[in-house]
């Protein structure tokens, strides 16, 4: 999985370690079937897949009994050190648990068949296996939308952007037809996931924990699908484990997702931000989201301050969330005027709405579809794309002419140009 690469030419197609007679000989007869070698066929489970693999090249299909293992998360994790970029592994064990199913499959694994096995089964989980070895991967595919990475950030916890991530990787994967990913980069207490009725897995928890890991075939395997074009990544770490990084799997993370999808939307919380400047560096946009109070009003100034700092050249959205006219600590006239800069868009506060959307496990955004609502997801969204797709055509144009070193200065100085006519209307 992410082993340094050996050449290709000296790869077999299959190897399998096994605990039993019973299933080495169907697992041999599986091989047969299929046209492979079953010398390549092993007694030993596990912790022989482990040792054998460490100093020998990893096959393209890799199937593991489990059996044995005491503790299969671990273990898997060590296989993982020893496996190249590209192996397929095929997981068989005794175990039948549905978290320890998710788990193995967040760790990596393509499939976990439960015992006794069948011949069906088995032929039918390698015929999976090597269709998925031959289907181009997302890298592969004609990519007539060029990537778009942006950031969510909350100037207060509070202040919904979570929900504001969440409803715009529902709108740009469903109403824009795009690749979505969101990461959701708040370990302990992200709701990402829970907002979109999905379990987190331990992917991100890894990347962490492993950084080398961190490559397409981790981030294909590691991703939580909410459908078919949307893709999630997050987490629920126990609040007494401490995150220890110094930010560089976010950032590779990042640089995985940035080749695997057409829009990238990290939901960054501020006290993740602040240590990790470099979070937002590649950033095409940043939606900053507050709400209309004395507080919010506070922190926007600090944070766009720190924005004008650390990432001169972004493209930061204000959306002030949870609006509401009648009350409210500050008018948006006295909002604007405090923070010297204009709201681009307003969410009107609809608790009916809101709940609708948690009970029913979607985004709010979706709940919004077919209501008067939904009109502000989809100026959102514009907003969005039509900076995204301005800063391609700039950066399109120099190649066009045969020209390099173009000043990323002069690019988004015309996207600014073309935001402030948009305001203007």
């Amino acid at each position: 999985m992410n082993a340094p690469f050996k050449a290709a030419g000296l790869r077999e197609p299959f190897n399998a370690f096994v605990c039993d007679d019973d299933t080495l000989e169907l697992i041999r007869a599986a091989a047969n079937d299929m046209g492979w070698p079953i010398e390549k066929c092993n007694k030993g489970g596990l912790r022989n897949a482990v040792q054998s693999l460490s100093v020998s090249a990893s096959p393209n299909i890799l199937f593991v009994d489990m059996s044995e293992s005491g503790d299969p998360i671990n273990d898997i994790n060590a296989l993982a050190e020893v496996c190249e970029p590209g192996t397929v592994v095929i997981a068989a064990g005794q175990v039948n648990d549905v978290r320890l199913y998710r788990d193995l499959l967040s760790s990596g694994i393509q499939d976990y068949l439960l015992k006794p096995l069948s011949l069906d089964q088995v032929r039918e989980s390698l015929t999976m296996a090597q269709a998925m070895l031959s289907a181009p991967k997302h890298s592969d595919m004609a990519d007539d939308k060029p990537h778009h990475m942006m950031a969510v950030v909350g100037v207060r916890g509070g202040v919904g952007a979570s929900l504001v991530s969440t409803s715009l990787a529902w709108a740009m994967s469903e109403q824009a037809d795009r690749q979505t990913a969101l990461l959701d980069l708040d370990i302990h207490f992200g709701t990402g996931a829970l907002t979109l009725d999905l379990e987190p897995g331990r992917g991100l928890i890894d990347a962490i924990d492993n950084p080398s890991r961190i490559d397409g075939l981790f981030i294909e395997r590691a991703m939580v699908r909410a459908s078919d074009k949307l893709s999630l990544l997050s987490a629920e770490a126990p609040i007494h484990q401490p995150v220890m990084t110094d930010g560089s799997a976010f950032f590779q993370l990042e640089e995985e997702l940035r080749n695997a999808f057409e829009m990238t939307i990290v939901d960054i919380p501020r006290h993740v931000l602040i240590p990790f400047p470099h979070l937002v560096s590649e950033v095409g946009t940043i939606v900053l989201v507050s709400d209309v109070t004395l507080a919010s009003a506070r922190d926007t100034i600090r944070i766009l301050s720190w924005f004008k700092q650390n990432v001169p050249g972004a493209r930061v959205i204000l959306v002030a969330n949870k609006f509401q006219n009648a009350i409210g600590e500050l008018s948006r006239k006295e909002f604007e005027s405090s923070i010297e800069r204009q709201i681009d868009v307003v969410i009107p506060f609809d608790p009916k709405l809101v709940s609708q959307s948690a009970k029913l496990g979607k985004s709010y955004a979706e709940i919004c579809k077919g209501t008067k609502a939904s009109q502000v997801w989809n100026q959102l969204m514009r907003f969005i794309l039509d900076g995204a797709d301005s800063e391609a055509e700039e950066a399109s144009a120099p190649a066009a002419k045969g020209k390099s070193g173009a000043s990323l200065l002069g690019k988004l100085s015309g996207i600014g140009g073309i935001m402030a006519k948009k305001g203007a209307k």
